[in-house]
């Protein structure tokens, strides 16, 4: 399932970032961007493939402070992290092969990069 507007209602993202057993996906976009409105279509397919991981859709201009300190250069940029691990936070051609590939890819003990703090905690603080 594909969240969106997760600070609509923050206290029920969070139980369900809580119980999600698997990475949490989130898609930084605009409604005004043309890419990102195909590519929010692929992402909704692409979380129904994969029902153990969380995914959201969080527009940078209804909720910047989802993105912590950071900026979004380009669309779509994505943040894939687990509890306190962020494993991927970036630009990505708008294929969604390409994400599927990557979270097929990540492994536990791969090492962290730089981004956002924790969703949950961040939904915390709204």
């Amino acid at each position: 399932m594909l969240i969106q507007n997760p600070t609509h209602n923050p206290e029920q993202i969070i139980e369900t970032l809580a119980n999600t057993e698997g990475l949490t996906i989130a898609c930084y976009c605009a409604q005004w961007c043309d890419t990102c409105g195909g590519y929010k279509h692929d992402l909704a397919q692409l979380s129904e493939q994969y029902p153990q991981h969380c995914f959201l859709w969080i527009d940078i201009e209804d909720d910047p402070d989802l993105l912590d300190d950071f900026d979004v250069e380009n669309f779509p940029t994505l943040l894939i992290q687990k509890d306190e691990k962020n494993y991927f936070f970036g630009t990505m051609l708008p294929h969604i092969s390409h994400l599927e590939r990557l979270i097929q890819r990540i492994q536990a003990d791969d090492r962290s990069v730089e981004g956002p703090a924790n969703l949950a905690e961040l939904l915390a603080k709204i």
